[in-house]
């Protein structure tokens, strides 16, 4: 079932609008997908963006605010039955095939520093922490121009552990590599370029390290033969 956003008229009636495009624009001015004839809402007041069964609500600078449930948003993964209210106007979000908190795909995590690098799924904490980046990712997309550094093959060259000597290509626009429970980070594929992401560091807090210094809590934006640390193995990144 494809996910839709159903809108109500002051005189009750409902409206349906399938969310078949990766990026549907709300607000009041008639260029927006769904067009809203009210002036509690923006002219471009929001934008939902659909990445396979699961969207992504995003404010874009309105006047009167986004709300889910009663709470205010700048950006939200939506859940199947979430009440939107743009202004004075109410939108319910209806997506039976998923959606729900539970129902995002577990993020699953290649432990470099273990022999085959095998994969592991990451826990709720780590997923949610995933689904931010995602839609994070899917608005910037939605808005600025790709650099061309996306033309190029992103690799990790492993430098120790169990794989060292091993290559790493980074064919996802979101990639999790660690040791859940250790360390978790994601290198994210952006429009603007390619960036490591801390997405967990364990009971200490700890968080990845490029060129020997930890990156903090932002993105940091990656170049190519940047030597990279995170669970304890370090790898090089690189563009070919």
């Amino acid at each position: 079932m494809v996910a839709k956003l159903i809108t109500t008229s002051s005189t009750g009636e409902e409206t349906e609008f399938e969310l078949v495009n990766e990026t549907t624009t709300i607000g009041r001015k008639p260029g927006n997908d769904i067009q809203i004839d009210n002036l509690s809402v923006s002219g471009r007041h929001a934008q939902v963006i659909t990445i396979l069964e699961d969207s992504f609500l995003e404010d874009l600078g309105s006047t009167n605010g986004t709300y889910v449930n009663g709470k205010l948003v700048k950006k939200h993964a939506l859940e199947n039955g979430d009440n939107i209210t743009l202004g004075k106007y109410q939108i319910t979000y209806q997506n039976s095939t998923g959606g729900g908190e539970q129902d995002f795909e577990q993020t699953m995590i290649i432990r470099p520093g273990e022999a085959g690098m095998p994969e592991e799924a990451g826990g709720k904490e780590i997923d949610k922490s995933v689904q931010k980046i995602s839609a994070a990712i899917a608005s910037e997309a939605a808005t600025t121009a790709a650099s061309p550094m996306l033309n190029k093959e992103a690799c990790l060259q492993l430098l120790s552990g169990a794989n060292a000597g091993k290559e790493l290509i980074l064919t996802k626009a979101l990639t999790t590599i660690g040791q859940p429970g250790v360390q978790v980070a994601a290198i994210t594929r952006r429009p603007q370029g390619f960036f490591l992401i801390h997405v967990d560091g364990g009971p200490n807090n700890s968080v990845p390290k490029v060129g020997g210094s930890p990156i903090g809590s932002n993105a940091h934006e990656l170049k190519s033969h940047d030597i990279i640390e995170v669970a304890g193995v370090k790898m090089e990144f690189y563009l070919k």
